[in-house]
């Protein structure tokens, strides 16, 4: 499979991860906070590693089950992909669910308090811990390890697409750390507005995306089956 290709199977799950509020929310305190420099750019470090080694894993998991060839995926890829299709459709209904009624404000985990105080081991670890552990991320890690190993491809080509894979999911951290290291008086009047509109609309953002990619992944759990 061309690497094209194979970046494509892995674009939404790619953009699944980069528009995903709560690490862009966190990011955004740190950079408001009073060691923005530093914690930001080891949020940014753990935020990657988070998402190579996870896709990694995943990657090398289905390599060694024979999920796929050249030729295209394998049954058991087909049925992981029809699993992890309705797990995102149930992650869709439970975060529309949650989302703020009208006139209430959007709530904000009880650890994002602690931001202020942070180092940047403690950014980083955060970071690794938000996209490594995170239920929702791991299912978008598993679709892109998967389709990695159900691709065929051979491990240059692989490479290569995962790092594609993460630039473009790491995408939403990077740019505000990136603009805020360079024009730091430019990006910091836009954060807070910013900021307070993902509170608000984080359930509702997370809820169209996972069902949007539910859909997908049905869409090729369905098509390798029959």
């Amino acid at each position: 499979m061309p690497v094209g290709a194979v970046i494509g199977e892995l674009l939404p799950s790619a953009i699944g991860v980069a528009i995903s509020p709560i690490p862009i929310i966190a990011v955004i305190l740190i950079l408001l906070s009073r060691r923005a420099r530093a914690n930001s750019v080891g949020f940014l470090i753990g935020w990657i590693l988070g998402i190579v080694v996870v896709t990694a894993v995943f990657w090398a998991i289905s390599g060694a089950a024979d999920l796929g060839s050249s030729t295209g995926p394998s049954t058991a890829a087909s049925w992981i992909s029809l699993v992890l299709g309705i797990l995102l459709l149930l992650l869709g209904v439970a975060q529309w669910r949650k989302r703020p009624k009208a006139g209430e404000v959007g709530a904000l985990p009880t650890w994002m308090a602690s931001i202020e105080d942070f180092n940047a081991i403690k950014s980083a670890g955060l970071a690794f811990v938000l996209s490594a552990a995170n239920p929702k991320n791991l299912l978008m890690f598993v679709a892109a390890g998967t389709a990695l190993g159900a691709s065929g491809v051979s491990t240059g080509t692989g490479i290569v697409a995962l790092i594609i894979f993460t630039v473009l999911a790491a995408s939403s951290v990077l740019l505000p750390v990136l603009g805020y290291l360079f024009a730091s008086e430019k990006v910091k009047p836009w954060l807070d507005d910013l900021r307070e509109w993902l509170q608000q609309n984080n359930a509702a953002v997370m809820s169209i995306l996972f069902l949007v990619l539910g859909v997908s992944q049905l869409g090729k759990g369905i098509g390798g089956l029959f």
